[in-house]
């Protein structure tokens, strides 16, 4: 796999170009000010995965067999990039696997989650909930309402926002996110 994301091809020069959009969204500074997304290791990788996974979404919205690469493209970027992060903090090379199972199971997971949740017929609950179960679980304080409901909206918006970008843009590397607006009511 990895000898694959550095052959230079096209599918997977847009994965990486995409992938690093993802971690540019992921690290604005609003998520962790106004969002009350917990400024941790944990945290930044919630958020991660909350932006890989609904542009993945996006990806299998496209139905075609390359929207379909290229999701896979990013997953392996994705865990490329998990692998070479675990390394650096100075985890052996026998651990590595085992981490790398679990957070493909994270990822897996979350995505089945929030997919469910904005699909859902009470979506707001089931998002609220899912967010909490996640993004959040490692506040020390449930954030308020108001920063809950702002991060929903936030995501109901992207994943809109998602949708109506034209796919061939979008397999090509140039997808468009939202800035966070700032939340002026926090409760």
């Amino acid at each position: 796999m990895f000898r694959r994301l550095f052959s230079g091809e096209p599918r997977e020069s847009v994965a990486r170009s995409l992938y690093e959009s993802i971690m540019l969204q992921s690290r604005k500074p609003e998520f962790y000010t106004d969002y009350a997304v917990p400024d941790s290791t944990e945290g930044r990788f919630e958020l991660l995965l909350i932006h890989l996974g609904l542009v993945i979404r996006r990806l299998k919205r496209a139905e075609s067999d390359e929207a379909r690469d290229m999701s896979q493209g990013l997953f392996d970027f994705f865990v490329y990039d998990m692998d070479q992060s675990l390394r650096e903090s100075g985890i052996g090379d026998l651990s590595v696997g085992p981490r790398l199972k679990r957070v493909g199971e994270a990822f897996y997971g979350r995505i089945k989650a929030y997919e469910a949740a904005l699909d859902a017929e009470n979506e707001a609950q089931e998002l609220k909930d899912a967010l909490l179960r996640n993004l959040y679980a490692t506040c020390e304080v449930e954030p308020k309402e108001a920063t809950l409901t702002a991060m929903m909206d936030y995501l109901y918006r992207l994943d809109a926002f998602f949708a109506d970008q034209e796919t061939p843009n979008v397999l090509a590397g140039r997808i468009k996110f939202l800035d966070p607006e700032v939340i002026r009511d926090k409760d």
